[in-house]
């Protein structure tokens, strides 16, 4: 099976940090800083932007996550998306408290576009650890109605494939060796990144 790697370029990878920026901006101050869209010059208006794709809105400040969900197959356009998972992730991440206004100016944001997830197959634990590739994979696990997943930049924190299989069973609910029993679902996709450019209008 042949997978649809995502193709969009800088220009429009920027586009989408803004659409996500200008979301915020819009539900923080009540105020429609302009959205992205509408022109056929614009690169939200470009065909690649209305595919279904998975999208993932990522905010840090000073560099520690303060909200990240997305969805892991495209149920919407790119564009689409990136909207709704930005709202869902300064304000409805269950981890954080919802982003106040003070903290829009210091909150930095990371798109990420998915492939579509393919499942892994392995025999055991050495297999699993011999398949995955770190900083490439990002990585689902599923067992019953348990399931998490870490995307490829969670590498750049769990570099070790034990440590970061370890991780993600225990985000899932699982025991921290689950993946050591051979008996979880797991699937891989790759992402395109884009991070904000602070010196673009910031």
């Amino acid at each position: 099976m042949s997978i649809k790697v995502p193709d969009l370029n800088d220009e429009q990878g920027q586009a989408l940090v803004r659409l996500a920026r200008r979301t915020l901006t819009a539900r923080l101050t009540g105020k429609d800083p302009g959205l992205d869209g509408g022109q056929e010059d614009d690169p939200l208006s470009a065909p690649a932007m209305q595919r279904h794709s998975g999208t993932f809105v990522t905010l840090k400040i000073g560099g520690q996550l303060r909200g990240c969900i997305g969805s892991l197959v495209g149920h919407e356009s790119i564009v689409e998306g990136v909207r709704h998972h930005a709202i869902q992730s300064a304000f409805h991440d269950p981890r954080f408290k919802p982003l106040s206004r003070a903290e829009l100016e210091e909150v930095d944001i990371e798109i990420s576009v998915l492939t579509e997830p393919q499942p892994l197959s392995y025999t055991d634990a050495d297999d699993l650890l011999a398949k995955l590739r770190p900083h490439i994979d990002g990585v689902t696990i599923r067992k019953g109605f348990a399931q998490a997943t870490f995307l490829p930049q969670v590498w750049d924190q769990l570099p070790h494939p034990e440590a970061f299989l370890s991780h993600l069973c225990m985000k899932a609910g699982l025991s921290g060796d689950a993946w050591r029993r051979g008996d979880l679902q797991v699937e891989t996709y790759q992402v395109q990144s884009f991070e904000e450019h602070r010196e673009a209008g910031r």
